[in-house]
């Protein structure tokens, strides 16, 4: 599988692009939002990860991921279904590194189910984790990026914020709601330096992914590969799961100057499935 080097995310952007900047990442403590928060601090920004997960394992991703890029990386337990955790997240982070220059959304939550039957739990849970705590967040942070004049805001979505697919309701709603979400804020932030994209990935090799291909594979008696074939690349055409590594250089990318004009984007890092 291929995998970008950090030699390679060095040529294309130098080493310590990001050097002074400081970044809070959601959903950080494994798979996509991990990636991104280990390709920004690769970069030079000091990071705040966020999210679940065992103790002992976030502190020593944290301190590796320190020790490793010379940058100083904070953990925030903050519950993204609370305004008011977010809001402190955000005073604890400005307090550490001074200010919050990128902000990295990619809390998220998943349930599948028929409209008829979805519960209506699941559903404001969806739409609070996955939306309504990306608008807390960038609320929180938006002021003293504006003036500063500068300010990064990626929003991990989905290509599921593009298109839809039957039984996730509520994640393709909140989803799509991210995506205007994101052009709202590059249009009032367009002026004052602060710019905002969504990625929108497809299906990404992560722990998670694995598991469930295990599973799947396990409960309907069919082998692996025809899992990973017919189940979760049957919508990619390039046959291949996209990687952590890929999403954590592009957000590189959109943080840096080089894309200070690329703004209210939603930007499909999917193999081609919205292709179709």
């Amino acid at each position: 599988m291929f995998k970008s080097t950090d030699a390679e995310i060095e040529a294309i952007f130098g080493r310590r692009a990001l050097e002074g900047r400081s970044a809070i990442v959601t959903g950080s403590t494994s798979g996509i939002g991990l990636g991104v928060a280990q390709a920004l601090a690769k970069a030079g920004a000091a990071v705040m990860l966020n999210g679940f997960g065992d103790p002992a394992e976030i502190e020593r991703q944290r301190a590796e991921m320190a020790q490793e890029n010379d940058v100083d990386v904070a953990y925030d337990s903050a519950d993204m279904s609370s305004p008011e955790a977010i809001r402190m997240m955000v005073e604890r982070a400005g307090a550490r590194f001074g200010q919050v220059d990128i902000v990295v959304n990619n809390a998220g939550i998943q349930h599948v189910a028929p409209i008829s039957e979805f519960p209506t739990a699941k559903w404001d849970a969806i739409l609070g984790i996955n939306l309504s705590a990306a608008f807390h967040l960038v609320q929180a942070t938006y002021g003293p990026m504006r003036a500063r004049g500068y300010g990064r805001v990626i929003n991990v979505a989905s290509a599921h914020g593009l298109v839809a697919s039957p039984y996730k309701s509520a994640y393709v709603a909140a989803k799509h709601g991210l995506v205007g979400l994101t052009k709202v804020v590059a249009l009032e932030g367009a002026e004052f330096g602060i710019t905002a994209n969504a990625i929108c990935p497809g299906y990404v090799w992560t722990p998670l992914v694995e598991q469930q291909i295990d599973d799947q594979a396990k409960s309907h008696g069919i082998a692996r590969d025809a899992v990973i074939r017919d189940v979760f690349l049957k919508n990619q055409p390039t046959k291949r799961f996209a990687t952590v590594e890929e999403m954590g250089a592009l957000s590189v990318f959109l943080c840096s100057n080089a894309a200070a004009s690329i703004t209210g984007t939603a930007i499909p890092v999917d193999g081609g499935w919205t292709a179709h």
